[in-house]
């Protein structure tokens, strides 16, 4: 049987300043994308399930200021970082608490809704993740998920080496037993662990040089250097050589510059606790 340490992986990226930048600017490039249409009522109960450093919770706090939630996450490092994130936006909607989430601290039917964002691509088993989630959800209440899905990736100008970085990036998840191409799965995976009419919406990034404010926020500061971010695995791995990896990651970098085209598929989920 697996314990929730079994269950649980070393965050990928790591837990360094630079990757809390690259989180809070990932959230705030993509919020209207992603988030303007997730909306809770005054009085509901909200647990958001693996906050990080709270890039996202300020988000979610904002857009349902009547709502009560509660943010938890396994790091306390980014508990911390999330603290300070809400404090400073001036948010009071929002209590943080240090638990896993495959033994969270809450009764049966706790919650009216759960959030969850970029986070069952970094666990070894979603399924469990997804069926503990739903025990301390309410009948009649909602589950959001949202997950990226890197195999979505395509870019121009596009070279084998810079295809090679980003399957690197796909692969070193794999092998620590991660899943980035997760978004794809939403759907079955809800339906396996008993969640009623779940709805998938794809939703789009696509960047160009007439949208400077993502070609920084997200091609540059978010895709790119999240791939960077694993170059230290995927040498250490064997998939690539440093001369190679240089290449791919050089002219990776050609599609956030002059007529450069970045696109990426990211995709929520809603789904109903029968």
């Amino acid at each position: 049987m697996l314990t929730p340490m079994d269950r649980t992986l070393e965050y990928v990226h790591g837990y360094s300043e630079k990757e809390a930048s690259r989180l809070r600017d990932q959230a705030d490039t993509l919020a209207t994308l992603l988030h303007q249409d997730t909306r809770y009522p005054a009085g509901a109960t909200v647990l958001e399930a693996g906050c990080g450093v709270g890039a996202q919770t300020v988000y979610l706090a904002q857009n349902s200021p009547g709502a009560h939630i509660t943010s938890v996450d396994i790091s306390p490092e980014s508990l911390a970082k999330a603290r300070a994130t809400i404090r400073q936006a001036g948010l009071q909607n929002v209590q943080f608490l240090p638990a896993d989430l495959f033994n969270l601290p809450f009764s049966k039917a706790s919650f009216d809704h759960v959030f969850v964002c970029f986070v069952l691509e970094h666990l070894k088993t979603p399924a469990d993740a997804l069926a503990r989630l739903r025990e301390v959800l309410k009948p009649g209440g909602t589950l959001t998920v949202i997950e990226g899905d890197h195999g979505s990736a395509y870019f121009h100008p596009e070279t084998e080496a810079a295809r090679e970085t980003v399957r690197c990036m796909i692969e070193v998840q794999a092998r620590l037993g991660g899943n980035s191409l997760i978004g794809r799965q939403l759907y079955p995976l809800l339906e396996s662990a008993g969640f009623s009419r779940p709805q998938v919406s794809p939703r789009m990034v696509y960047v160009d040089g007439s949208k400077p404010a993502w070609i920084e926020g997200f091609t540059r500061n978010t895709f790119i250097a999240m791939v960077e971010g694993v170059a230290k695995q995927a040498l250490e791995m064997q998939l690539i050589s440093q001369a190679r990896w240089r290449q791919g990651i050089a002219e990776l970098k050609r599609s956030a510059e002059t007529g450069g085209i970045f696109c990426y598929t990211f995709f929520k989920a809603l789904a109903i606790q029968s």
